[in-house]
């Protein structure tokens, strides 16, 4: 049979070669790391026999599929210990996810798992791990993987067979463990050198509260123990980083049960940072030719029912508000409110492109357990736009849209990965004519490659009404959030019979950009204080300077230097506190304040201010006409403090 490699090679081998032996061929180095292998798009273990021509890709650990067969791989492992250790359990299921994995068990009565459980299960894990235990697949009948079960005595592997009886089913076994799975798995338990559970949760089975609560343990494996130490490594920067905790510490935000889960308040300095980004962004949007509007907090249901969000996204949605004889909806989407701005009068292409911008609050009903700060909230806002262009104009109205999220992403210093978002063409949650998505899909890609921009494309992760390209950017500890957007709607115009007067003289669609470069200020906050640390830029920082006077002597001083900054627009505070400096400095460091100004006597007699950058130091004594000129250097985006 030909076997066909990524990179356009090929090779002869004997029907019923498997991947391991295709590995082993190429080099030992690749034995040793391979994972799995990808026959023509579908995954294979090392160890399964390949009986026609193909097209092969193997992975590894350093390869985004690696990591998920490698870590499902760590989940059957940790199963196993757990069942050695806890003879009955019963197990739900256990995915790989982000990072890690976890695994669903419904422990034997009396058996209360706590994280001082840990350092047990991992030892078994570490144990099983070494002796080298083969991950076998066996291909069974849906009727005998009934039976297995029934007299394993798990429930919920019956089940899950319920819903899969026109499926091929295949059991995985590694040492003890029977689980049933679709793989595909790693060769042997002992390339999983490094292994860390992280905690043990609560969790209801498939997420119902209505059903049973089942332990979940989390966890995270590696091959090697280097990269164990480097990921708890950033972790632990990570927790330092988390934005609930210096949300609360630089007093940005608030949640509170009496106003509402989800529900967040924005503090004075929070409230400044998010004016500040707003601004930022209208600047440019007035730039490039956006009109700013307003919409309403709810909608009449069927207007949503036109747009297809109700019923489609109904289980994410508050419920509907009765009034009088009619019902209406919190907000979940602001693009139906624009659709009636564009509606509301005859249109020509004289009129387009129509870019209409709004900071949109929107509400979506969350699961309390899926709530996370300001990262999944149920009341957020957008920084939504959408536009209203021809044929002709689509092109370059997604270039600049994605111009203008690309230019939002590298003034906050954050590297950006493109994801071509398009339909999976085998589901039918997909609305609108199958050519017309055809040619959106066609037109993005035609952009993406125009504008060389780097970009994968995932298949399944398109709106309902269109392909986008979204943006996911990777911050200052390497981790990567989706944030902003650019989406081509096809869908929309035909649902609320949007039409322009072309020039000649008939009726035409137009075609619908959604754009959103932040995507959400609550999460686009959230990442940004991660980002930073909480150690804002300059230009963004709710107090830019705070003046330190040493004594009692220097404060009138202090007094008049903060009247003159203020009146150069730079946001000045004076500790007058009869503090000692030592504490005032270190007070001021831990509020994160990007400049400190010493003031003592010296500094009194010469007119200047000794100055110290936040997390660098003292840098000198500065006239005050040299600070003035440092601090209006440093009031611009991309300015740096490093100066």
């Amino acid at each position: 049979m030909i076997i066909k490699f990524p990179d356009g090679n090929q090779r002869e081998y004997p029907n019923g070669t498997t991947g391991m032996e295709i590995a082993q061929s190429i080099s030992q180095r690749l034995a040793k790391e391979a994972l799995g292998i990808f026959v023509n798009d579908v995954k294979y273990d090392l160890s399964r026999p390949i009986h026609n021509d193909a097209v092969v890709r193997i992975v590894t650990f350093d390869d985004e599929e690696g990591k998920e067969i490698f870590w499902h791989s760590s989940a059957h492992l940790m199963a196993e210990a757990v069942e050695q250790l806890y003879p009955g359990t019963k197990f739900g299921v256990g995915p790989a996810i982000e990072n890690g994995f976890y695994y669903d068990m419904d422990l034997p009565e009396g058996v209360k798992l706590t994280n001082e459980d840990i350092p047990k299960i991992e030892q078994k894990m570490y144990e099983l791990a070494q002796q080298e235990q083969v991950f076998e697949r066996v291909e069974i009948e849906w009727k005998d993987a009934v039976e297995y079960f029934k007299q394993d005595g798990d429930p919920y592997k019956i089940e899950l067979l319920e819903g899969l009886k026109d499926e091929e089913i295949t059991l995985y076994k590694q040492g003890t463990f029977t689980d049933l799975c679709r793989g595909t798995h790693v060769p042997n338990t002992n390339v999983i050198k490094a292994i860390k559970l992280l905690n043990i949760a609560g969790a209801y089975w498939k997420g119902d509260s209505e059903r049973n609560m089942l332990t979940r343990i989390y966890g995270i494996t590696f091959p090697k123990k280097a990269m164990l130490d480097e990921y708890l490594r950033m972790r632990e920067e990570a927790e330092k980083r988390d934005h609930r905790k210096l949300g609360k510490e630089l007093e940005l935000f608030m949640i509170t049960q009496n106003v509402g889960a989800g529900l967040p308040i924005w503090l004075p300095k929070g409230a400044f940072i998010r004016r500040k980004l707003e601004t930022f962004i209208k600047e440019e949007l007035i730039k490039r030719g956006y009109v700013e509007v307003i919409t309403p907090h709810i909608g009449n249901l069927n207007l949503y029912r036109t747009s297809g969000h109700y019923p489609y996204y109904a289980d994410s949605q508050f419920a509907p508000i009765k009034v009088e004889d009619e019902e209406y909806l919190l907000k979940p989407m602001n693009c139906p409110h624009h659709h009636q701005i564009y509606a509301s009068k005859p249109r020509s292409y004289r009129d387009l492109p129509l870019r209409l911008a709004e900071f949109g609050t929107v509400y979506r009903y969350e699961q309390s357990g899926e709530l996370n700060g300001l990262t999944r909230v149920r009341g957020f806002t957008q920084d939504d736009a959408h536009i209203y262009c021809t044929q002709d104009q689509l092109k370059d109205e997604i270039k600049n849209a994605v111009e203008l999220t690309q230019l939002v992403f590298t003034t906050f210093g954050m590297s950006v990965t493109t994801r071509l978002s398009f339909r999976d063409e085998n589901s039918s949650k997909y609305a609108g004519d199958t050519a017309l998505w055809d040619k959106a899909e066609a037109e993005v890609k035609e952009v993406a490659d125009e504008m060389g921009l780097e970009y994968f494309i995932g298949k399944g992760e398109a709106s309902f009404y269109g392909p986008k390209i979204d943006f996911i950017v990777r911050d200052a500890i390497g981790r990567k959030w989706q944030l902003g957007t650019v989406q081509v709607d096809y869908v929309m115009p035909e649902r609320f019979d949007l039409e322009y007067t072309g020039s000649d003289n008939q009726k035409h669609r137009p075609v619908i950009i959604h754009r959103a470069p932040f995507g959400s200020m609550e999460r686009f906050m959230s990442i940004l204080i991660e980002h930073f640390a909480g150690n804002f830029p300059f230009w963004l920082a709710p107090t830019q300077v705070k003046i330190l006077p040493i004594s009692d002597k220097q404060l009138e001083y202090a007094v008049q230097l903060e009247k003159l900054f203020k009146e150069n627009n730079f946001r000045v505070e004076v500790d007058s506190r009869s503090e000692k400096i030592g504490r005032k400095i270190a007070e001021a460091e831990q509020a994160k304040i990007p400049i400190s100004l010493i003031i003592g006597q010296k500094e009194m007699d010469n007119n200047s201010c000794s100055v110290r950058v936040h997390g660098t130091g003292d840098i000198g004594s500065k006239t005050i006409e040299e600070v003035l000129q440092f601090f209006k250097e440093l009031d611009q985006p991309n300015a740096s403090l490093n100066h």
